[in-house]
């Protein structure tokens, strides 16, 4: 039998050729994500000093100043501290739950960033039910923080788990009555369609004054789901000692902070393209091309400019938020939970069969 070494040196310069390509499939594959994952981390960073600063700004006090200028990686080494600070667990306590409950509630609302439009060519993932994918995937936040109350073997900490998952509950529902309603109005559940269906006017095509009282109830729901405060019952200090949290330290207390300004940052994103019009420019259509003649720029600069408008539009909202932690005070848990069932959800149950109303009649 006569081999043809030609062959045989061409089969394997292929399957090697074969071979860097799928690897090249792979690594442009995680690009994406790991891009995202890098914005969100950064994203996090400025939500943490802005809070700092503008909080010292309404109290009349000096914020972070020693750490970079105007103390702008404060975050960064309190986050290196406590990555060296020791672990420790409970005694007692069941060490799997304990240790996989922060988890879950980052990667539950990590998860939530892959159906958000930044720009109109700017979306990991654009999917049909994308909306409810984040009510979906960040409904299994609380799980994680029941699972670290009750993993911690702590009455305490199981209480402030119990109470951030009837808290969760409870303002879930309002949420997505909220959200259906936007659904109806666009005649779509994705994100890209939600906003689309928002440029025709500018900013008079806005959801928000076509549906002004689901927006008010959705700004109330989202600050409860972030634990904000009035909301932050979970975590009140003085009932709780320091609720689902007590028996943590080092890097897993931290993941909840971490987990917390996620879901503050995602639900300013969904305000933008729920009610706002994402990445759009709020001038009336009619007029942009004369004016900055956006449509005969290149496709990089104008997702350049899409991101700038919808972050801009995202840390105005989370200004609002901030401010209002700084100037309400923390409601007691039964005013909290009859704002939510008594008040808020018949209000977005009413909001919802109005939208239904409308849009059968305009039909």
């Amino acid at each position: 039998m006569i081999i043809d070494t030609t062959a045989v040196q061409d089969m394997n310069s292929f399957s090697r050729l074969q071979s860097l390509k799928e690897v090249y499939g792979i690594i442009w594959m995680l690009v994406p994500i790991l891009s995202l994952v890098l914005g969100i981390t950064l994203g996090v960073l400025v939500i943490v000093w802005l809070e700092r600063q503008i909080s010292a700004g309404i109290q009349q006090r000096i914020g972070p100043e020693y750490a970079g200028p105007m103390g702008i990686l404060q975050a960064l080494a309190d986050g290196t501290k406590l990555i060296f600070k020791e672990n420790l667990l409970p005694s007692r306590g069941d060490t799997r739950l304990f240790s996989i409950g922060p988890s879950i509630a980052v990667i539950s609302i990590l998860l939530s960033y892959s159906v958000i439009p930044f720009s109109s060519h700017l979306v990991l993932s654009d999917l049909n039910i994308g909306v409810f994918l984040w009510i979906a995937v960040s409904s299994i936040a609380p799980i994680g923080l029941l699972m670290s109350g009750y993993g911690s073997n702590n009455k305490y900490s199981f209480l402030g788990g119990l109470r951030a998952a009837a808290q969760s509950i409870s303002y879930e529902i309002p949420l997505t009555l909220c959200v259906l309603s936007i659904s109806l109005l666009s005649n779509s559940s994705s994100t890209v369609d939600i906003v689309e269906a928002q440029s025709k006017y500018g900013l008079w095509g806005w959801n928000l004054w076509r549906q002004p009282i689901g927006f008010l109830v959705f700004l109330i729901s989202s600050l409860a789901e972030c634990e904000r405060l009035p909301f932050d019952l979970p975590e009140a200090e003085e009932e709780l000692v320091a609720g689902y949290q007590t028996e943590y330290s080092g890097i897993k207390f931290g993941l909840f902070y971490v987990a917390s300004y996620l879901n503050l940052l995602v639900s300013s994103l969904f305000v933008t393209v729920l009610y706002l019009g994402g990445w759009n420019i709020s001038i009336p259509y009619i007029f942009v091309p004369g004016l900055f003649e956006i449509t005969k720029v290149g496709r990089v600069f104008g997702t350049t400019i899409g991101i700038f408008i919808t972050l801009a539009k995202t840390y105005l909202f989370l200004f609002i938020s901030i401010t209002t932690r700084w100037t309400l005070p923390r409601l007691r848990m039964d005013q909290l939970l009859n704002l939510g069932w008594k008040f808020l959800l018949p209000i977005s149950l009413g909001n919802l069969l109005l939208t239904t109303s409308s849009q059968l009649l305009s039909l």
